[in-house]
């Protein structure tokens, strides 16, 4: 029998990243198989192993594609919030917060769309799954944490994650209904990028401090 030999490409790797990352987004990780993926990617099995190993560590690599280039300018605002004397504002704290993921979701628009719904679906997926995408925001989550409670003292931990969970649920909201009538994000324009950061903030930052 001949050898299968995989040579690795950047390119092979992305694909099977983008199906995989739609097919979780309109599946779930239970309805998804590597089958499909190779399938729809056009590439062979082997090459999935070779780059990913596994259905649970390709969902872990899609997942760390778009959560740590937003969990590292997340932590940088975060950061020069901090550089200060004063204690950040509630406001600041969000718009530190929600910001950097709506700007990074809309750099590719022909993903948009896909990657909210994928992102959205991590929410509702069972454990062990649910906690691949928690652990890669986790530095993040922690962190603005911190900081909330120097904010609002009289609030404990546990309030403040709950809330914080709602932030997180209206901020996939918004990018699932990116581009549709009536919808806060309508563009991937800077201005409405700006737009919809505002409009949120401004809206949350009441939950948040009640």
């Amino acid at each position: 029998m001949q050898e299968i030999v995989v040579t690795p490409t950047s390119d092979t790797k992305e694909q099977i990243m983008n199906v995989a990352e739609r097919l979780f987004a309109e599946r779930g990780f239970a309805g998804t198989t590597l089958r499909n993926v190779v399938s729809e990617a056009k590439v062979n099995l082997a090459a999935v192993h070779y780059h990913f190993g596994s259905k649970e560590e390709l969902f872990r690599a899609v997942v760390a594609r778009f959560a740590r280039p937003v969990v590292e300018q997340e932590l940088a605002l975060l950061e020069k919030l901090q550089a200060g004397d004063q204690v950040p504002s509630v406001e600041a704290i969000l718009t530190a917060l929600l910001k950097p993921c709506l700007e990074i979701l809309v750099q590719n628009k022909d993903t948009l769309l896909t990657r909210a719904q994928f992102m959205g679906r991590c929410r509702t997926e069972p454990e062990p799954i649910k906690s691949i995408a928690a652990n890669e925001f986790a530095a993040s989550t922690e962190a603005f944490l911190d900081v909330l409670q120097r904010a609002l003292p009289s609030q404990s931990r546990s309030e403040l994650y709950w809330k914080l969970d709602l932030v997180i649920a209206a901020l996939i909201r918004v990018q699932t209904e990116a581009g549709q009538q009536e919808a806060l994000l309508q563009s991937t324009d800077p201005k409405d990028i700006q737009n919809a950061t505002e409009q949120l903030v401004k809206f949350l930052s009441p939950g948040m401090r009640s």
